[in-house]
């Protein structure tokens, strides 16, 4: 029985934490890239203010923002590095995004139309050795023709804000500067690159990029941050699944336990079974005696395991902080760890299927042991009694 629950609390722990980095990892992300995104053909789109108007009146639309992302070098201190640069209003990013709340330098709103500002994690000013207010040269790869032959297009930015998303990719390759000078750089003219949406209820993206993308016609590209990010959240699911069964042996070990110790009963008591035997009860009712003994450690097990994983999970964030305490650090440095705490996402689904499947692995564990007490003879069993 102990061990059953030392089981169910283990997989129902584990995989609270491992839905608590899935939702981590889901928010940081979505704090970076939209829910829906509608493209024009060519990556540009005409008369954006009106098809932002248009999307906003959607039930499902919370924001929208327009932007322009180019691939572009950024240089400073003789150190280059290739960035993916976005064009963003600053008004209007913190309708689709969490940029501006993640600053720790500087401030967003310090971009301003040919003010040629520019906006960059924290890994990026790291790696080329910047602080806020000290000059970047953007390089695009768009060329021009000069007396001296084709260069390419070059600009000098001052750094206006630093952010840290707590996200590799978006810390060391994302910037953003104004749209009007990303116009200006990129020659997209009065063209931008799509409009972001944010919506009310983020896993309702695939059915409204969908809707979208029946009424705007195949003109359009509508994607959802779930098609973006398919292979990264797909990869996780499998990963979870392989954790759940990969730990489910540890519920199967203190199954078999249980069979072998039900197999030591009804050998130690096969005399007993005997003259139950000769007193007129059937064999399906000694079946049934170790069929329910075995499934009450199961039951029983699985319960109280169930019980104590939910009170464990729900508090895991006081029992981490306990254990950093005592041991006068923390176990996941902020310096070395994106994620410096332990995050824990109890679902109930999750309770439920772990619970029920023990309980039916000790219920199918007594089939065995009572099947061999049923056919305990006894005239064998009492010969020598």
């Amino acid at each position: 029985m102990l061990g059953i629950t030392i089981g169910v609390i283990v997989l129902i722990t584990v995989l609270s934490i491992m839905n608590g980095f899935e939702k981590e990892l889901r928010m940081r992300i979505l704090g970076m890239v939209a829910h829906v995104t509608v493209t024009g053909p060519d990556n540009l789109l005409p008369d954006w203010d009106l098809h932002q108007l248009a999307l906003q009146t959607e039930d499902d639309v919370a924001g929208a923002a327009p932007y322009i992302e180019q691939q572009v070098m950024l240089s400073a201190n003789g150190e280059v590095r290739g960035v993916q640069i976005q064009g963003i209003l600053p008004e209007y990013q913190r309708n689709v995004s969490e940029v501006a709340t993640h600053v720790v330098d500087g401030d967003l709103d310090n971009l301003s139309p040919r003010g040629y500002g520019i906006a960059i994690g924290v890994e990026l000013a790291g790696s080329l050795g910047v602080f806020v207010g000290d000059k970047i040269t953007v390089i695009t790869p768009q060329a021009k023709v000069t007396p001296a032959g084709v260069i390419p297009r070059m600009k000098r930015f001052t750094v206006m804000a630093v952010y840290k998303m707590n996200i590799r990719d978006y810390d060391s390759s994302t910037a953003f500067i104004h749209m009007a000078d990303a116009a200006r750089l990129f020659k997209t003219r009065k063209n931008v690159t799509g409009i972001r949406l944010k919506l009310h209820n983020l896993f309702d993206a695939e059915k409204v990029a969908d809707r979208l993308q029946n009424s705007l016609g195949d003109t359009f590209k509508v994607a959802d941050w779930g098609r973006d990010n398919k292979t990264f959240f797909k990869a996780i699911k499998m990963e979870k699944i392989m954790m759940f069964f990969v730990l489910l042996l540890i519920v199967l070990v203190a199954v078999f336990n249980l069979v072998s110790s039900l197999v030591m009963v009804v050998n130690a008591k096969q005399a007993d079974i005997a003259i139950l035997r000769t007193l007129g009860m059937q064999a399906s009712q000694v079946k049934r005696i170790f069929m329910i003994q075995g499934s009450l450690v199961g039951l029983i097990g699985a319960i109280t395991g169930g019980v104590l994983g939910v009170l464990l999970s729900n508090n895991l964030d006081v029992l981490i902080a306990g254990i950093e305490s005592l041991i006068g650090r923390k176990i996941f440095p902020e310096d070395v760890f994106y994620i410096s705490n332990i995050p824990s996402d109890l679902q109930m689904n999750d309770v439920w299927l772990v619970t029920i499947s023990t309980i039916v692995l000790a219920v199918v564990a007594t089939l065995y042991p009572a099947t061999r007490a049923a056919k305990v003879q006894p005239a064998d069993s009492l010969r020598y009694e």
